[in-house]
């Protein structure tokens, strides 16, 4: 979610301008997180999504969002050829996750499938790109899925297919002339094998699907509208320093907020059915240490040389500076606020984060999120 789009953003942004234009005003971070009772109640039909990862520390506070997205579970292809799929890292972290619903029965938990390997004992064979390709492993991917969901008693199959088309995966393979094609025959089997009592998402890339070279790659967006839930848009990793990685719009970045959500609403997705990415780190570079830098990390910068809620009233982002020089963006309760507002104002169901463990100890950023959507 957050690092694999970074090879081919990085090679384009080559022919970006490297101009910002930037200024600064008087906000301070270091909000109270407040007690939870004191948090707005949920607004019907509003989602606040937070992706939970495998190698996370901490157990995530559902008063704080609606939908967790487990990341991640992977495939496992041998030499094309279908065997199942596991989810990363040890399961015992899965189970406690899972194990939220007991004391919140109203939390939805999905299950996101990645086309990374991490898992010690696979390999890249094939990847969502050759599963696809079959319709007796599209069959057998979406029974297995439901079969997975019944098992642990959770709610949906997210799909971070990163992307049809390409490949950011080591070893990974792709089909400019068939992927996108057969990745809406595999949301289509995945909604007729899990019905409407699951639910079905996936992770949506800033723009929408481009035609390259002699077939196309990222996602046919009216091609999987009818299938899908909602979509998790990936509004972040948009540019690196100097430029802004989240902007709500900056014609000086690859791409913004406000232009992401227009290819998705231009392609025939129904704004009631799009969710705005926000990270929960800064974004320093694609290609040199440190790349990303948690919002926990951020607050505690030194100040002698950082200076952090630096403010782009053009683009409604804070952005850090290391000596004076632009040093990462980032989203802080202001920006996630003005977000809010104006993702509301064109009648999307909400906000994703990636993610939970990103945010500081009291929890500002997560509870800057759900009052923003949950605002009457």
């Amino acid at each position: 979610m957050k690092s694999t789009k970074t090879i081919l953003i990085a090679a384009t942004l080559v022919a970006v301008s490297l101009f910002v234009s930037c200024g600064d005003d008087d906000y301070i971070t270091g909000s109270r997180s407040g007690n939870k009772g004191d948090l707005p109640e949920k607004v019907e039909g509003r989602v606040v999504n937070a992706y939970v990862t495998y190698y996370g520390k901490s157990i995530p506070d559902p008063a704080y969002f609606t939908h967790l997205f487990y990341s991640f579970a992977e495939l496992y292809m041998d030499n094309g050829e279908y065997k199942g799929f596991k989810v990363e890292g040890n399961e015992a972290r899965f189970e406690q996750i899972v194990n939220l619903k007991k004391s919140y029965p109203n939390l939805k938990i999905s299950i996101a499938f990645t086309n990374n390997i991490e898992n010690a004992d696979n390999h890249q064979g094939g990847g969502f790109s050759a599963l696809a390709k079959s319709d007796e492993y599209r069959k057998a991917f979406a029974r297995d899925c439901k079969s997975f969901l019944q098992k642990w008693n959770i709610d949906g199959v997210d799909m971070d297919w990163e992307f049809p088309g390409l490949t950011w995966a080591v070893g990974g393979v792709f089909d400019l002339k068939a992927d996108v094609a057969n990745h809406v025959l595999l949301m289509k089997e995945l909604r007729e094998t899990l019905g409407k009592s699951y639910l079905l998402t996936y992770a949506g890339y800033c723009k929408g699907l481009e035609k390259s070279g002699d077939g196309s790659r990222y996602i046919d967006i009216a091609g999987v509208a009818p299938y899908v839930d909602m979509v998790n848009i990936m509004t972040y990793d948009m540019d690196e320093a100097p430029r802004h990685q989240s902007a709500l719009k900056s014609a000086a970045a690859f791409q913004d907020c406000e232009r992401a959500v227009k290819a998705y609403l231009d392609a025939g997705m129904p704004a009631d059915k799009l969710v705005l990415g926000i990270p929960f780190y800064g974004r320093h570079s694609f290609s040199s240490s440190p790349m990303a830098i948690n919002y926990s990390e951020i607050v505690k910068f030194d100040t002698r040389t950082y200076k952090i809620d630096n403010w782009d009233e053009a683009a409604s982002v804070p952005y850090v500076t290391f000596n004076g020089q632009y040093y990462c963006g980032y989203d802080n309760e202001k920006s996630i606020a003005i977000k809010g507002e104006w993702l509301l104002g064109k009648g999307m169901k909400g906000i994703m984060y990636w993610d939970y463990d990103g945010d500081d100890s009291s929890g500002t950023l997560r509870r800057a999120v759900w009052e923003t959507c949950m605002k009457k």
